[in-house]
Parts: structure tokens; sequence; C-alpha cells
């Protein structure tokens, strides 16, 4: 069975929104994911499982969580080569830096050696409609890319 860990961090409850979508459809796909805050989340338990997802928020002009510094910098240090990740959260266009946070959690997993699963999913504010046919499609592409790397 495929195993997946959607780790996410959030101020407004959107992010984690994302992130609860993420994981329930990674397991209506029939794969076994957990969901998990990145505060009391080791970047390591990526090694343990086929899909890695992160669902950061952007802070301010483009910061990353301060409560997932050490997941970040941990992030590339890993060995990720056979895995599959995906990068999805939600942003205010009302900042420049637009959920930067997704693109750079995203180069971590690509330093890691992991497989680009999905294209970065960038979600303004909270989950549309739009938003939850794109999350669905974001998950499909993960499962598919797991199928293709088998």
């Amino acid at each position: 069975m495929t195993n997946a860990l959607v780790v996410y961090a959030s101020i407004t409850g959107n992010n984690e929104e994302v992130a609860e979508i993420v994981n329930e459809e990674l397991k209506r796909l029939d794969v076994n994911s957990t969901l998990k805050e990145i505060s009391i989340t080791n970047a390591d338990e990526f090694e343990d499982v086929d899909i890695c997802v992160v669902c950061p928020y952007t802070y301010g002009e483009g910061d990353l969580p301060e409560e997932g510094m050490d997941f970040y910098e941990d992030l590339p240090t890993l060995d990720l080569k056979g895995k599959v990740f995906g990068c999805a959260g939600s942003g205010d266009t009302y900042y420049e830096e637009f959920a930067t946070a997704v693109d750079d959690f995203a180069d971590q997993f690509i330093k890691a050696g992991a497989t680009k699963g999905a294209e970065n999913l960038k979600i303004d504010l909270a989950v549309d409609e739009d938003d939850l046919k794109n999350i669905i499609e974001f998950t499909k592409s993960l499962v598919a890319a797991v199928e293709k790397n088998k």
C-alpha cells in the first residue's frame, strides 16, 4: 500500500483546511495518509512514506512559517530519492510575495532528491469550488507519479 504524510503550518486555518482536503483525497485514492502539524513533525518522517506533502503558509513579505524553520532546514539534508512530493498552500494575493513558501519548500524537496509529483498549488485565502477541484487533481497527480515510479 502507498503511504503518505501531509504536513501543514497554519495561522488562519486556511492551510490546515488545504492539508485536510489533501489528506482525505489521498485516503479516497486508497493511500494510507497521515496528517500532522509541522511543529510536531520531524522532516525525516518523510523517509518512511512514498508521498510527501507540505502545506505551508507564507508570512508577511515572503517569510516562511517560523514554527517550521527547523523542518525546512532539515529537508535538504535527507535522502528522499524515490519519494514523490507535492507542495500546496494558501496565501493572500494582497502581498507581492504570494504563497512563496510553497515554492521554497518545493525547492528543498528537490535538493533532497525527491520527485515532483504535482505542480505547486497556490490558493488565494480560503478554499473555493475551483480550488477544491485543483486539490483533487493535485492529489491524483501525486498518486499517479508514485505508480509511475514503481
